[in-house]
């Protein structure tokens, strides 16, 4: 063969490649990417990627946040070559050592980016504090019995405060904080209660500001347009709105229930899951429900979950449908807590009785049940003017009248008068 036909070089060719750094040189050296670091502070391998940092060359060099620790920290290029990459240190960050007292402009103007990025790591260094001040809390609330909702609530209250760049560390300047937003004042009141429970765990006093917590009337629809809502959902979503209509179980509770809470039988549903530290409950529901329960699918130990956020989803979907198809505005604003709202307000309609209320909906406290007793006395007011009115005087007959429903209203010439609404 004859050097320097296809396929076939010359050795200078291959040299001059060599040289050249061409495609054909095998003795240039290949530019290794650096290799993942370990957090300087505690070692850890187990990182992420926190953004570049931008260098005064024009270069930029990767930034690292450790999941272990939350410390930041960048990698720094080599001063020689065939070197690993250096690791910045808090240490070389914050050196107070002046290389010269007469600077030219243009190293005045690097000190100055030097200092800039000093502050911008003191207060990523103290963001990061924070965060894991927010991971111990949770932590924490979970150690004290708290509920995965009020978890939720409480850390995202906290999170919040960061992203606005407040430092949670400081009660003044979370107050000031707080006082100066345009929130509700309800909104004011949550946040400060979960600030309240932060700083209980770090022993940090403070006083407390004295916003209230203003309740608003719930929207009650009427029961015809609660069927029709339901009868346009699909099944898991039907089976689980009947649920909250007829034991006024919150969507949390609805989502826990699993196939050995239920009675299929005897058409009883335990509530053994509360929610808000309620007591169990125990229901007694229609046929109609036991028969769309049972007719769901049975993948997995829960009926409907078991995270509430994954029905709340389902119903914001379908009521998007549900709306197109009924066009019925009023419907917009249903969600699972207005079937409890419309049952207790029902309830206490048809029995007249608060702590029966109370007991049905497990509430604490009696300040809960008495936002219904308003709204029935309102929504039921042309209803409560009639009355079935009994005159009677045999201790039996009484007895009887007041088992079905009769209520005392006085006593005259040895007669005593009960009534019923009609």
């Amino acid at each position: 063969m004859v050097e320097g036909m296809a396929g076939f070089h010359k050795k200078s060719i291959l040299d001059k490649a060599s040289q050249k750094n061409g495609k054909l040189g095998n003795s240039s050296p290949i530019a290794q990417p650096p290799k993942q670091p370990s957090c300087p502070q505690c070692g850890s391998k187990r990182l992420y990627k926190d953004g570049l940092r931008y260098l005064t060359d024009g270069t930029t060099v990767q930034r690292w946040l450790c999941r272990n620790c939350y410390y930041r920290f960048s990698q720094q290029k080599p001063l020689q070559k065939n070197r690993d990459w250096q690791i910045n240190i808090g240490s070389a960050l914050l050196s107070k050592r002046q290389v010269c007292e007469l600077l030219t402009e243009e190293s005045k103007n690097l000190t100055e980016v030097a200092r800039q990025e000093i502050a911008q790591r003191e207060g990523t260094a103290q963001s990061a504090d924070a965060k894991g001040k927010i991971v111990e809390f949770a932590w924490w609330l979970q150690k004290e019995g708290r509920r995965p909702a009020t978890i939720k609530n409480y850390t995202w209250h906290l999170k919040f405060l960061i992203e606005k760049n407040v430092n949670i560390l400081d009660p003044d300047e979370v107050k000031d904080f707080v006082a100066k937003t345009s929130w509700p004042e309800t909104r004011k009141y949550n946040c400060c209660q979960a600030y309240n429970t932060f700083l209980k765990m770090l022993d940090i006093p403070w006083r407390i500001p004295s916003y209230q917590r203003k309740h608003k009337f719930p929207f009650i629809p009427t029961e015809q347009e609660l069927d029709r809502f339901i009868a346009a959902t699909g099944k898991k979503l039907a089976a689980s709105l009947q649920t909250a209509k007829e034991t006024a179980m919150r969507v949390g509770e609805i989502a826990g229930l699993k196939w050995t809470d239920i009675d299929f039988e005897k058409g009883i549903i335990f509530c053994n899951d509360p929610e808000k530290n309620s007591e169990p409950g125990v229901y007694k529901v229609s046929s109609r429900l036991i028969s769309m329960i049972n007719r769901l699918p049975k993948k997995s130990e829960y009926i409907f979950g078991p995270k509430s956020q994954d029905l709340q989803h389902l119903l914001y979907m379908e009521r998007k449908t549900v709306l197109r198809k009924l066009q019925e505005p009023r419907l917009a604003t249903i969600t699972f807590h207005t079937f409890r709202h419309w049952k207790a307000t029902t309830l206490y309609h048809e029995t007249h009785n608060p702590l029966l209320v109370k007991e049905f909906l497990r509430h604490k406290s009696m300040d809960s049940t008495l936002l219904y007793i308003q709204l029935e006395k309102v929504l039921f007011q042309e209803k409560n003017e009639t009355f079935n009115v009994m005159a009677v005087k045999d201790p039996e007959e009484i007895k009887a009248l007041l088992e079905v429903g009769f209520e005392y209203v006085c006593q005259k010439d040895e007669l005593v008068f009960l009534r019923k609404r009609k």
